[in-house]
């Protein structure tokens, strides 16, 4: 009998359509699993800024995943935004009831434009509970910073943060280094056991439509662990999509603040009309 590889995502909803559910399901549709969702919170956002959140209660959070879970083959879970510490609880929870295989959190603190996304409450459940569950976390150096304790700035602090970050229990952790000022982008890979880290570097792209860069990534990585590849193919095969990803959005206006990636990449994904 055939079957999709199923991968789950646990995130809020972006009714602009660039980052949360709506960028993981097309990521992980576009690299050919099987998306699966469930609606942390739903937020009132576009591509200018975030307006208003409201967390989706707990016990229908924990619907949504015994729902899936009890049906669907799940091999991964990608966890994004969940703002409360109810959440973090019912999240927890359900991982040690189902035990998948694969667990991939982008711990979603700050949107890209700026607006904080979780209570000071669940970051510290984040961190006590949810991380030492995890495969792998993927936050940028601003997450990091508030991970970690300190600013973190150049390889060489991302390094020794990245072997903090792993003693809070996962098994392995990717600091993202696209939020620094250098030519050209380099993201630290450290994973448990493993003696020296891996360094992923790309050339910038410049670009106005950067909107749902972590999600897409941290997606995309949960996807190739579903296919079957391990913890540095996924996470290298995913950093070359997201550069793709970019690469195609990067010339087409959405909205009238910070666009997003091109996830079919393809220069023109549907029909383009000129925007006077």
């Amino acid at each position: 009998m055939n079957t999709y590889p199923v991968v789950l995502s646990i995130a809020g909803s972006d009714c602009s359509g660039g980052a949360g559910i709506q960028a993981d399901i097309k990521t992980i549709s576009s690299l050919g699993a099987f998306a699966a969702s469930v609606i942390t919170a739903i937020t009132v956002q576009n591509t200018t800024g975030v307006k208003n959140v409201l967390a989706v209660p707990a016990h229908i959070v924990e619907e949504q995943i015994d729902a899936v879970m009890t049906d669907l083959p799940v091999r991964a879970i990608k966890i994004g935004m969940i703002n409360t510490p109810e959440l973090v609880d019912v999240i927890c929870n359900a991982i040690e009831k189902y035990r998948p295989q694969h667990i991939v959190l982008d711990p979603v603190m700050v949107a890209t434009s700026g607006d904080k996304l979780i209570t000071e409450a669940a970051v510290e459940k984040l961190k006590v509970q949810l991380i030492k569950l995890t495969t792998l976390i993927t936050p940028n150096l601003d997450e990091c910073a508030v991970l970690y304790g300190k600013t973190v700035t150049g390889t060489e602090k991302m390094c020794l943060a990245a072997s903090a970050l792993l003693r809070l229990g996962c098994k392995a952790v990717l600091i993202k280094g696209g939020h620094s000022n250098n030519n050209d982008m380099t993201d630290v890979l450290q994973i448990e056991g493993s003696n020296s880290p891996h360094l992923f570097t790309a050339p910038h792209i410049l670009s106005n439509n950067l909107h749902g860069t972590g999600c897409t990534l941290s997606s995309a990585i949960a996807t190739y662990l579903a296919l079957g590849y391990d913890v540095t193919d996924s996470v290298k095969l995913s950093k070359e999509y997201i550069n793709q990803a970019i690469t195609f959005g990067k010339d087409v206006f959405i909205g009238n603040g910070k666009g997003a990636v091109n996830h079919l990449f393809k220069p023109l994904p549907m029909k383009i009309i000129e925007r006077n």
